[in-house]
């Protein structure tokens, strides 16, 4: 499969949230509808719900892997091991290069700091985009997706 790390970018800088642009990219791959992904991932943008929390990359590689390999037989504990122990390797990695993954870390927001005031999504422009890491984040989940995810046996 040719990568499409640069299609999350791209998604990304057209206006659409981290989480959206990493999972909607990928989510054909396991069968899902680019629709449906796209509300699925909407809310786990910004920290989810701009909350600061999880950064919405990690979110969304979570929930790739679940399209994967999820659990849906809730008396089957390997299945459940196989994919909490895919998300933390695919969270350690994205630890290792980008140091956390929570969002208002890699922000880099002001100590106490905890959530934003307001869940409004901030104006898309140059300077929004030239002042924040985000584009070089969907990117690092997109790489470690198609490293550890697209290429994991079930």
């Amino acid at each position: 499969m040719k990568s499409r790390i640069q299609d999350a970018v791209n998604m990304f800088e057209s206006g659409f949230n981290c989480a959206q642009s990493v999972f909607a990219t990928y989510a054909d791959v396991f069968g899902m509808d680019r629709q449906t992904a796209l509300k699925l991932a909407g809310p786990m943008g910004a920290g989810v719900g701009r909350m600061r929390e999880v950064c919405g990359t990690v979110s969304a590689m979570a929930l790739l892997s679940g399209l994967k390999m999820g659990n849906t037989d809730p008396a089957d504990g390997e299945a459940k091991t196989r994919s909490y122990e895919m998300v933390r390797r695919m969270s350690d990695a994205f630890r290792e290069k980008r140091g956390s993954i929570i969002c208002r870390e890699l922000l880099e927001m002001p100590a106490g700091i905890q959530r934003e005031e307001s869940a409004r999504p901030t104006e898309r422009t140059a300077q929004y985009y030239a002042s924040r890491p985000c584009s070089h984040l969907v990117a690092e989940a997109a790489y470690i997706i198609e490293e550890m995810l697209l290429d994991t046996e079930e």
